[in-house]
């Protein structure tokens, strides 16, 4: 049996200008341009304040005030009587974008004008294709190669199954062959620059590698017999083993040692990769430390002139200014009602935007001065989003994202500002101090021990505890794993 009940919820519904906010803050500098031509693109009610042409929109024909047998007179249409066009005929604040002023005694970090250099690249795929002309093969063996290479990774290994392979190669390019043809042509791929490509794990690969170099040193003859039957243990290494195995002295150990890790693990990653956006990284702030006071600046790019468009003024000026309106006419200011509240919601949104990152920004810049003064990564403190969120008055999500996805330009370096943010760890002495501290003391005594007999995470553990840090072996290894440092074993030297 239906029942109808009544029922009392709390929801919280965001508007489409806090959606389009958030959205806005999620984008980064370098994508920001992009993303306001796109909506350049959908309205035509926006435009850039020093590209403004408000002549180009004065197409009054279906404005004038003329004879029109097709429509009547807006007596019986409700739904256009009394529109009110006073706050949008009337000359306000937008024609000048406020939040584009700046001190002209500080010079623009990231003046517009500049010429952005391109870098033209070769991937590392594309380096291949180009070397297959060196080989003579038919149209049938050369869409195999290019089959082939094409499932080689970015790492220039071929870890895809021969067999499937095959199967590619059947069913998308209907070409029948079979792996003793595919394996001939990965042999001759093999011969190809980079040394080592093409092949199936790392083992082949340093000892192709290895092949290229001349037999007659007996390093390199000593390094092959290594690889090829002591694998395991040259990566786990196990050097007694390997140098009782051979009868080595430690003397040839050592240049056999030297001749492999001189060779190249992933073949292919000397080689640019295109179109990645880490590959480029824009700041959103810069910070400079002028004789002891760190001034804060947002990139250019974060504060567009935007404007509505003049044009579109005008044509609801001439709607005011006639006296017969039909029902066409009021459709069309109703269209362009609509394309300004968008334009204007568009530009409060990168105001609200420049004002959030800024806010933002200056709360973690006034936390962690010493580090910005310094340099120094021991000088930070812990700080966490709840930190900047109560600083600010944001909502720590709104922080989040914030902090996810800028970047900030000072005279250290360039950081995420994720790179602030750290939990804290308690001293002997009660003090809470960062992670990123305890974390930077761990790798420079790593950095400072002797690589013949490095440290374990046992004596790492005390010397830290000696220098009043209150932390356990467990913790010590976790943040050596953060800092992708393997174990003392693996970082023993000759």
């Amino acid at each position: 049996m239906l029942k109808q009940t009544q029922q009392q919820k709390l929801l919280q519904k965001l508007s489409p200008q806090q959606i389009q906010l958030m959205k806005l803050l999620q984008v980064p500098t370098v994508n920001l341009e992009e993303r306001i031509k796109e909506e350049l693109e959908e309205n035509p009610a926006l435009e850039y304040g020093e590209d403004a042409h408000e002549d180009e929109f004065k197409e009054q024909d279906e404005f004038e005030s003329g004879d029109d047998d097709d429509f009547e007179p807006d007596g019986s249409e409700s739904e256009y009587d009394n529109i009110d066009i006073s706050e949008y005929v009337s000359d306000g604040d937008d024609e000048v974008a406020d939040y584009k002023l700046r001190d002209d005694n500080y010079p623009d970090p990231d003046e517009s004008n500049k010429t952005i250099p391109v870098r033209v690249e070769t991937s590392f795929h594309e380096h291949l294709l180009s070397q297959l002309g060196m080989l003579e093969l038919d149209e049938r063996q050369n869409a195999i190669a290019e089959q082939i290479i094409g499932s080689i990774d970015d790492d220039g290994y071929l870890r895809r199954e021969v067999s499937a392979i095959v199967d590619d190669l059947s069913f998308s390019q209907n070409v029948s062959t079979d792996e003793e043809e595919i394996k001939e042509l990965i042999k001759k791929i093999q011969e190809f620059d980079p040394p080592g490509v093409c092949c199936g794990d790392l083992k082949e690969c340093l000892l192709l590698q290895l092949k290229r170099k001349s037999q007659e040193d007996p390093g390199v003859r000593t390094a092959y017999m290594i690889l090829e039957n002591y694998f395991d243990e040259f990566t786990k290494k196990h050097y007694e083993k390997i140098q009782k195995a051979l009868g080595l002295s430690d003397e040839a150990l050592k240049e056999s040692i030297n001749q492999i890790i001189r060779l190249n693990p992933k073949p292919g990653g000397n080689y640019a990769t295109l179109n990645k956006a880490e590959s480029y990284v824009l700041p959103d702030f810069f910070i400079l430390n002028n004789s002891g006071k760190l001034e804060l600046t947002l990139n250019s790019r974060n504060a567009p002139d935007l404007r509505i468009s003049g044009g579109y003024r005008e044509m609801l000026k001439e709607y005011d200014r006639g006296d017969k309106k039909d029902k066409r006419q009021k459709e069309a200011v109703l269209f362009i009602k609509q394309k300004i509240d968008a334009a204007k919601w568009f530009i409060d949104a990168i105001k609200q935007r420049q004002h959030t990152l800024l806010s933002t920004m200056e709360s973690i810049m006034d936390y962690q001065r010493e580090f910005f003064l310094t340099g120094d990564e021991t000088t930070m403190k812990p700080m966490i989003l709840k930190d900047i969120a109560d600083r600010t008055g944001l909502d720590i999500s709104t922080v989040s994202r914030v902090a996810n996805s800028k970047y900030v330009q000072t005279e250290f370096g360039t950081f995420k500002l994720k790179f602030f943010f750290s939990e804290s760890l308690s001293t002997d002495s009660g003090e809470e101090v960062s992670t990123r501290e305890v974390k930077k003391i761990l790798s420079d005594l790593i950095e400072a021990e002797n690589k013949r007999k490095p440290l374990s995470d046992e004596h790492l553990t005390k010397m830290l505890q000696d220098k009043g840090y209150n932390i356990a072996r467990r913790t010590v290894a976790k943040y050596r794993e953060q800092l992708n440092i393997p174990v003392a074993r693996l970082r023993k030297e000759l």
